[in-house]
């Protein structure tokens, strides 16, 4: 049965293929404060344009922009997808993959859906380990590598608040003990809080921060489905940002209606929480932009009744005209599709002066948009605290001219010298972003 229905299966992706309609309007309209939002789009069968994953050919690297350089900080690394500064210049690096996940993406839509995640790079085996990296002599390159924490469970957000090491695994928040300088952590943890998991755990990644004080984490937990069609049921305490006091370990949700607010950073001028988010698919090529918002306590963003404020999205049944009425809308939009993971506040780096003051965003890149968006990092300027002006690419060339991606930037991090490192879990790299000149 399974040999007689590959022919029917392949006709149908060919057929998904050669209808597919190209956006009409460029990918800056998804961008900035007042993002073109056109009429929503639904197909039988949703958009997908997949670049195909072939890593790096040797000798070639990413283009940074004018007045930067780029040099490969570490290679050889097993699907890298965030990058922590310890206090003393050391860089975490975070390897891992989805968990076992066996009632998410299932039916012929789940079929389709597992075979462009491993086109684009994103089925292989998770390590669920930490890599300490260390580059004593400064040249941009680490020349000590070393296993830092084994045994994780598809980990994805650490932070460091005094002599303790905090891991976000897919299902809990885990406690080490932690002395600056130290290669290694032996002990075996404790858990301190159990968070959503289970058997679909659609957005698998938890991303936590410390607030600049010490005395809060902020972990993000993603949707269970797209738009909630997986029942509302399934996302109780999901599509959140929960606060977690650091002395008692007691948390509270801090912000609700966020689809995946993958990326987390404090911004240096205010001191207040912000977040890039990714948003819904399958409602058409310009539709819905992710985002860069500031997170205010208590605030409801959206999801999964509207976009934007008050689009509402239609799919969503039963509607919830009261939430829709609170809907905060998002400061600044990132793009349709983009994917925007990674996010760090620009804080001291090397970059030329027009990177001084914003927010960098690594965006992992489309599958859902004819043509294809994200796939680079950016800088999102900011003034007195908020988001103002065009995005500015910072690093592109992850996709060849034959549409292969031989990278996908995900997290970010601002080291002790001020360079700019890019976790890139396709390519198996970390890169390094300076100025050629300050």
């Amino acid at each position: 049965m399974a040999l007689a229905m590959k022919p029917t299966v392949l006709c149908i992706a060919l057929l998904a293929t050669a209808c597919q309609r190209a956006s009409t309007l460029p990918e800056s309209a998804g961008y900035g404060p007042t993002p073109t939002l056109p009429p929503p789009s639904r197909a039988l069968i949703p958009t997908t344009v997949v670049a195909k994953a072939i890593g790096w050919p040797v000798g070639v690297v990413p283009t940074p922009a004018a007045g930067m350089q780029v040099t490969a900080f570490a290679s050889g690394l097993s699907h890298p997808r965030f990058v922590y500064v310890l206090p003393n210049g050391d860089a975490l690096v975070v390897e891992a993959n989805a968990p076992h996940r066996p009632d998410d993406a299932k039916g012929l839509k789940g079929f389709f859906f597992k075979r462009f995640q491993k086109k684009a790079g994103g089925a292989a085996p998770s390590a669920n380990q930490i890599t300490l990296l260390r580059d004593a002599d400064g040249d941009g390159v680490a020349e000590l590598r070393t296993v830092f924490l084994r045994g994780l469970n598809a980990p994805f957000g650490v932070t460091v608040i005094n002599d303790a090491l905090y891991v976000a695994n897919t299902d809990a928040v885990m406690r080490y003990r932690y002395r600056t300088g130290d290669q290694g952590i032996s002990d075996s943890g404790t858990r301190i809080l159990d968070l959503p998991a289970g058997s679909i755990n659609h957005h698998w990644t938890k991303t936590i921060v410390a607030s600049p004080d010490g005395t809060k984490l902020y972990v993000s937990i993603g949707s269970n489905s797209n738009a909630g069609e997986n029942g509302m049921d399934q996302e109780r305490d999901r599509a959140a940002i929960w606060e977690i006091d650091v002395e008692s370990s007691a948390h509270r949700v801090f912000a609700t209606g966020l689809r995946n607010a993958a990326g987390l950073a404090f911004e240096g001028e205010s001191g207040s929480l912000w977040a890039a988010v990714n948003e819904r698919d399958e409602i058409g090529n310009d539709l819905v932009p992710d985002y860069l918002t500031q997170i205010v306590r208590g605030a409801f963003y959206g999801w999964p009744y509207s976009y934007f404020g008050s689009h509402v999205d239609q799919r969503v049944s039963p509607s919830r005209p009261d939430l829709v009425a609170i809907a905060r809308v998002p400061d600044y939009a990132l793009g349709a599709h983009t994917a925007s993971i990674g996010l760090v506040a620009s804080a001291s780096n090397s970059l030329p002066d027009a990177f001084r003051t914003g927010m960098f965003v690594g965006q992992h890149g489309s599958w859902n948009r004819k043509p294809r968006s994200g796939y680079r990092v950016v800088f999102v300027p900011f003034v007195n605290g908020k988001p103002k002006g065009e995005p500015r690419d910072v690093l592109t060339g992850f996709v060849n001219a034959h549409d292969r991606a031989m990278g996908r930037p995900v997290g970010l991090a601002i080291d002790r010298r001020g360079g700019l490192l890019v976790a890139d879990d396709v390519g198996n790299t970390v890169w390094r972003v300076a100025g050629t000149a300050r």
